[in-house]
């Protein structure tokens, strides 16, 4: 399913969507105040150019001002029908979009999906920050893949096998060890067996390289670790370990 064809498909299902998230109810005082946004986009934190010459500015601009943003205004028009998606936490939404109405599952999966993985991915790139692990993170790493390198090997493997659209994550297992895994289209690390959360992810829609990097998909990936801000995978590794 391409882009416009999902759009299609979240508009469809956003007329239609009546039911409210089975843990609430809507009642119509609440569904009056749902004309205030209940998801918003969130700031990015530096100038689009800022990571240049690896990511350029036109792509950071439409990456975000258009595709993350449709994600949240297609997502809020689903909210303003079912004022229970606001109300519930987006992980514990994502971690259960299965057991929703069949009328809102696919819609919420590709809306709160998108905006919850680029919500996510945005403050892992930096201009400025560590350019290594350190710490916990630095040692789960080398005891899991043996090195970086090593890792940077293996997410690079995951990303060429992943076909069409998708992420690339390192993450946490059930048990506290590192994982590679990748996901389809907008899912989240949320919609995985056993994996208690995200480290690092790496958008892998050719929206997020195609200006640049044509079909270059591999020079995107390798060029990516070169704006990743560690300090920020160090600080989250370290709350999915408590």
């Amino acid at each position: 399913m391409d882009r416009r064809q999902a759009l299609q498909l979240v508009a469809g299902a956003s007329a239609a969507a009546t039911l409210p998230v089975r843990e609430a109810i809507t009642s119509p005082a609440h569904a009056r105040t749902a004309s205030v946004p209940a998801f918003t986009l969130p700031p990015l934190g530096y100038a689009f150019d800022a990571l240049e010459p690896h990511i350029d500015a036109e792509t950071m601009r439409v990456h975000y001002e258009q595709h993350h943003a449709a994600y949240v205004h297609e997502l809020n028009a689903i909210a303003a029908a079912n004022p229970s998606l606001a109300r519930i936490p987006m992980a514990r939404t994502l971690r259960a979009v299965d057991k929703l109405p069949e009328s809102l599952r696919e819609a919420v999966r590709h809306n709160m999906g998108g905006h919850w993985n680029h919500s996510f991915f945005w403050p892992l790139m930096a201009p400025g920050g560590s350019r290594e692990p350190h710490g916990p993170l630095k040692a789960a790493i080398e005891e899991t893949f043996g090195s970086v390198a090593s890792l940077r090997e293996r997410m690079g493997r995951a990303a060429r096998e992943r076909f069409g659209s998708g992420w690339v994550w390192l993450g946490v297992g059930a048990k506290g060890q590192l994982v590679v895994f990748s996901t389809p289209d907008q899912d989240t690390p949320h919609m995985v067996e056993d994996v208690r959360g995200a480290v690092l992810g790496i958008d892998l829609w050719e929206h997020a390289y195609y200006l640049k990097y044509n079909a270059g998909r591999d020079d995107y990936v390798s060029a990516w670790w070169r704006v990743l801000n560690w300090d920020r995978a160090n600080e989250t590794f370290g709350h999915l370990l408590t």
